[in-house]
């Protein structure tokens, strides 16, 4: 299984699409380390800029839609050779999301009203993530910029086949077990 503990990449825009996240261009290469330098580069959010926020990242938290657009298993890959294993977001494009679990990642969805609040308290902040895939948590914590100490915890829930792809490390290393 993966880690998913971490920090945390904010990302406060909604219907992120896989061309954003790993650029048409970067299909042909042939290995996921190929893909690594050229995670989310054409991505358009206020302040961010890949060069300099992804690396140290295990998490991102997003709005509504995320992996959006063409279906493809290099959005994945191109995020999880970059270290995140994890995307909460308020909804997921479905195929983007069955590729995350397939890969052995996690893709959670909490209500808007969860995700707002994550932004108002976190973004901006350091954040750490600490997710309990048995328990279902996600705890967020930061260090508020008067010195406070921030937390929140928040449900999630995977499906049992979800699970499962999760504990294998992804759908190659459970179907060997299972098949």
């Amino acid at each position: 299984m993966k880690n998913f503990n971490g920090k945390v990449l904010f990302l406060d825009r909604s219907d992120i699409n896989t061309d954003e996240i790993i650029p048409a261009k970067y299909l042909t290469e042939i290995t996921k380390e190929a893909l690594k330098p050229y995670c989310l580069e054409d991505l358009k959010v206020d302040g961010f800029d890949p060069a300099r926020d992804i690396a140290g990242k295990t998490a991102i938290v997003t709005r509504a839609n995320f992996g959006c657009g063409s279906s493809r298993e290099h959005a994945p890959w191109a995020l999880e050779v970059n270290g995140i294993q994890i995307v909460i977001a308020e909804n997921f494009a479905r195929i983007f999301r069955q590729n995350m679990y397939n890969c052995g990642m996690i893709a959670t969805e909490l209500k808007k009203e969860e995700i707002d609040e994550v932004f108002k308290t976190f973004a901006g902040l350091e954040t750490d993530l600490t997710v309990d895939t048995k328990a279902g948590t996600l705890l967020f914590s930061a260090k508020g910029k008067d010195g406070s100490k921030l937390s929140r915890s928040y449900k999630f829930k995977l499906g049992e086949f979800e699970a499962a792809l999760v504990a294998s490390g992804g759908w190659v290393a459970y179907a060997a077990a299972n098949y």
